[in-house]
């Protein structure tokens, strides 16, 4: 089994596992998301409190969940964010669900 596969299986096991929240939260801050999104925030990115009430409508519907992931993932020209770029559909999906249901 490739790591790849074997880093997926782990990820998706924490997503349904009672300690999900706490997984996402420490994933989290492995890939570095509170440096930016920690508080105080660095210059305009809001913080995990902010994105959990922008995200809350989506609650836990699984469709606005992936739209918002798949918004998180995709550059342009005037919101062009490497460390979002280079998420996983799986990883990105996992921290809006996180985010989605309060970030805590």
């Amino acid at each position: 089994m490739t790591l790849h596969l074997s880093f997926l299986i782990v990820a998706l096991a924490c997503c349904f596992a009672p300690g999900a929240a706490v997984a996402s939260q420490a994933l989290a801050s492995d890939l570095g998301c509170y440096n930016c999104h920690g508080n105080p925030p660095r210059k305009k990115a809001p913080t995990f409190a902010d994105l959990a009430r922008t995200y809350a409508p989506a609650g836990q519907d699984a469709a606005s969940q992936k739209k918002l992931a798949d918004k998180l993932r995709d550059g342009s020209i005037f919101s062009h964010i490497d460390a979002h770029e280079r998420l996983s559909p799986e990883v990105a999906e996992r921290l809006v669900r996180w985010i989605s249901e309060g970030a805590k």
